[in-house]
């Protein structure tokens, strides 16, 4: 059986009865046109799809925090969450994407900003990180305080509305289920350059949340190093 999140019990609920009184109607004029509606229920069952994810065993990396396409690689001269320059990963996830966000690394929420605003087509990489709606989460190393990623939720054309049940002061796995963002969207990962970040993916590349590596650690990280160990590959 298909995993489903939670978080889109919502929208399935009222989604399938809307397209039960819409197969019904149709029907009622021609039978097979009632088969229109299939097709809908299947997309909206698979938009809140939740698949359990192997997750790379290791301390010297950061892995993706969504599925979707890489859209653009930007190297930022300053990012003040993170007190100094850095590398920002641009994610887009389409309507068929797993919506799912997860942790790039171990660490302790410091910071959670969320802010309204547009929605812009997430297409438009600069456009939609500084005017979209979204939501900000700052992660730190928990052994030193010291802001180590940022993952930023972003709405879309779309997408009108982001899910974040962490708050600060949680610790986080990596690959552990931070949220979601409601259909079709973009999501950020800021990582400090001092963390010597080597890029492992490029701009049209395909990734999936929590298996696939984003960047690898010339520094890893101590606290992560610590707790892979005991980490599980999957989550239950």
């Amino acid at each position: 059986m298909l995993p489903l999140t939670r978080h889109g019990l919502r929208e399935m609920v009222v989604g399938t009865i809307l397209l039960a009184v819409l197969a019904i109607v149709l029907g009622y004029i021609y039978a097979p046109l009632a088969l229109i509606a299939l097709p809908f229920w299947i997309w909206l069952l698979a938009f809140f799809r939740d698949p359990e994810r192997r997750i790379p065993p290791r301390s010297d990396c950061m892995v993706s925090p969504a599925d979707g396409t890489v859209s653009d690689i930007v190297e930022l001269e300053q990012c003040e969450p993170l007190g100094g320059p850095a590398v920002r990963v641009g994610i887009f996830l389409s309507i068929f994407s797993v919506h799912i966000n997860r942790a790039p690394c171990d660490g302790k929420v410091i910071a959670i900003r969320y802010r309204k605003g547009k929605f812009i087509n997430a297409l438009h990489h600069n456009q939609a990180s500084e005017q979209n709606e979204s939501n900000t989460l700052v992660l730190a190393n928990p052994a030193d305080g010291r802001s180590i990623a940022i993952v930023k939720q972003i709405v879309g054309m779309i997408a009108r509305r982001i899910i974040c049940p962490h708050r600060v002061g949680d610790n986080l796995r990596r690959g552990e289920r931070i949220g979601m963002i409601k259909f079709g969207s973009r999501t950020e990962l800021y990582i400090p350059k001092w963390l010597e970040p080597k890029i492992e993916v490029s701009v049209g590349q395909h990734v999936r949340g929590a298996c696939d590596i984003i960047a690898t650690l010339g520094k890893p990280l101590p606290a992560a190093e610590s707790q892979a160990a005991a980490q599980p590959t999957g989550e239950a």
